[in-house]
């Protein structure tokens, strides 16, 4: 049967044990009450919400979807009530800023709460999905009177966001966006044009719905320097109805329950978000927010394949499984858990989902340190290894759990290609994520131009050392995840010294392995997740029989090596690729 166990005991190890970030709470001011015991509660009562209230909307959802009638969108049955007891939970001001009514905890108990509604289910988590990069961008770079209008209706999660970027003709390039905004005479503007795949356009989950809108100024220069934001709400401050009409909702392969919007702005009244032409500063604020998020969504797919594969698989009889080395016979010796195949596969997904929970927590925690910590070397450290790793948990943690959530289909057979199963549909959900927010493609290549060539690598670097530290104070017993871990470290640092050497000679040549290193930094990532995991299973004395070291013996054995064709391919760059003939 699918359900949703929301994994509270690997959740509470990896922040209170690997990343040991009650001791960081003690140290940052705006934390210092809060320590494990409160966290573990709110961790549990967000695991509640997500596994009672919200999973059992998912499938019917997927198989209802949206629906558009006169140009207003009507929601899956469920969602709104699922979404009211989000609000009344508090669930969206779980990290905003106590003054403008938010709990002000940190961003890590934020992304363990988006894992589980991801893992419950994506379609739904749309939609609040957007409301804390509205927050951020709104309260850094919002008026006055903008920000009091509007900041505690989405803090309180009373109104929704949405963020409309894409165009027919602008995708990844933003450049080419058209749609216009006309100055007013009252200091407003007349906001036109059309944008599509814009999810959370038009619903009915609450009444007003604030659109944050890409767009240009009459005097805009050409390209993506010259785009505004603007503020367009759905309902006016007067109570009229604002000029945001929308034409039309995408039939997509999955996320159904998701409201993919084209949109049309027919001279909508708007307000202007931060300075003329800064726009696209202002509104990465949201897209970095969103892309962590996007990440989380990898994690918690992947979760949701991982829990129910195994739980299948110690129910699905077929054939018997080959006699263990040591004699001993299997309990239920016809479990297709018991077969070499199925264990492989089911380990290798444990010790993913595991590993890349660690991965993920560590950003929004180094999230956690810039923003808050109160020395300001720390806090500018943290942002730049914060920066570096975002693109690194959206494409890695995504692709992961696309890949996943397909091997893990296999568990199934047969019954895992129809809908009844479950599974099915979280490959489908998966997809998406690797799409958008920025491709993974475009997340590799930011990686590269970005974060590792412009200042030499020093926050590579940085981040390298950190992990060193990992494996030179491992005990013996860690040896064999010290030695993997070492070895590719060493890897990376060869990998991207040869990358920094060839772009001297060759600017295209860290685009034509930007996909690689992204990969290789990740399963980097990876590898020191679980030698720190392995290393606090030590320090808190877990039996070597206990359950939770068996992915990661496996990983130590198997996946500690997947990374080394990928840097391989890195320290090839200087090699030209060939042209792809047309038709």
């Amino acid at each position: 049967m699918w359900q949703y166990i929301p994994p509270l005991q690997s959740i509470r190890f990896v922040i209170e044990e690997v990343l040991q970030a009650p001791a960081q709470w003690a140290g940052i001011p705006a934390f210092a009450d809060l320590d494990a015991d409160m966290a573990a509660q709110v961790v549990g009562e967000a695991g509640r919400f997500a596994a009672e209230v919200l999973q059992p909307t998912n499938g019917p959802g997927d198989l209802e979807g949206c629906r558009l009638e006169q140009g207003e969108v009507r929601v899956p049955a469920g969602y709104r009530g699922a979404y009211q007891a989000f609000v009344d939970g508090g669930w969206p001001a779980l990290a905003c800023d106590p003054e403008v009514g938010g709990q002000g905890l940190p961003q890590l108990l934020n992304a363990v709460l988006f894992e589980m509604l991801v893992s419950a289910n994506h379609g739904w988590s749309m939609y609040p999905g957007l409301l804390h990069g509205a927050y951020e961008t709104l309260k850094s770079h919002g008026s006055p009177e903008l920000r009091e209008r509007y900041l505690p209706k989405i803090v309180s999660g009373e109104w929704l966001a949405a963020m409309a970027l894409t165009e027919p003709a602008a995708g990844s390039d933003l450049g080419l966006l058209r749609t216009r905004a006309e100055p007013q005479a009252d200091g407003s503007l007349k906001v036109s044009g059309s944008k599509i795949f814009i999810s959370g356009g038009e619903h009915d989950l609450t009444d007003n719905i604030v659109h944050l809108v890409l767009c240009r100024l009459p005097d805009a220069p050409a390209g993506s320097k010259g785009l505004s934001l603007a503020l367009v709400p759905k309902v006016l401050p007067d109570g009229g109805r604002n000029a945001v009409v929308c034409d039309g909702l995408e039939k997509k392969m999955g996320i159904k329950g998701s409201a993919t919007c084209q949109m049309r702005y027919e001279g909508a009244t708007g307000w202007l978000i931060g300075e003329p032409h800064r726009g696209l500063a202002a509104m990465f604020l949201m897209m970095n927010a969103a892309r962590l998020h996007v990440g989380l969504q990898g994690l918690g797919h992947l979760e949701m394949a991982t829990q129910n594969a195994v739980r299948y698989a110690h129910e699905r009889r077929q054939l018997r499984a080959p006699t263990r080395p040591d004699g001993v016979a299997a309990e239920g010796p016809d479990l297709i858990v018991h077969h070499p195949a199925m264990r492989r596969t089911l380990l290798r997904l444990q010790a993913l989902t595991e590993g890349l929970r660690v991965v993920a927590y560590r950003a929004a925690q180094l999230i956690d340190e810039a923003e808050h910590h109160p020395d300001a070397d720390r806090r500018r450290e943290a942002q730049a290894l914060a920066a570096l790793l975002t693109p690194v948990v959206k494409a890695f943690c995504t692709q992961q759990g696309f890949d996943g959530a397909s091997a893990a289909l296999q568990v199934w057979g047969g019954y895992g290609y129809t809908h009844d199963c479950g599974i099915e549909q979280v490959v489908r959900d998966a997809r998406i994520a690797l799409i958008y927010e920025g491709t993974n493609e475009i997340q590799a290549i930011d990686l590269v131009q970005r974060k590792l060539l412009p200042d030499g690598g020093r926050a590579f670097e940085r981040l390298l050392v950190q992990m060193a530290e990992v494996a030179e104070e491992a005990p013996p017993a860690l040896r064999p995840w010290a030695e993997a871990l070492t070895a590719q470290l060493q890897q990376a640092r060869d990998g991207v010294a040869a990358l920094r050497a060839a772009a001297v000679e060759d600017p295209e040549a860290p685009l034509r392995v930007a996909d690689d290193v992204l990969a290789g930094i990740g399963h980097l990532m990876l590898a020191w997740a679980w030698c720190a995991s392995a290393r606090a299973l030590l320090r808190l004395a877990v039996p070597e029989d206990d359950a939770r070291w068996a992915p990661l013996r496996h990983a130590a054995q198997w996946l500690m090596a997947d990374a080394a064709p990928f840097w391989q391919r890195v320290r090839q760059c200087r090699q030209p690729l060939g042209w792809v003939a047309s038709d």
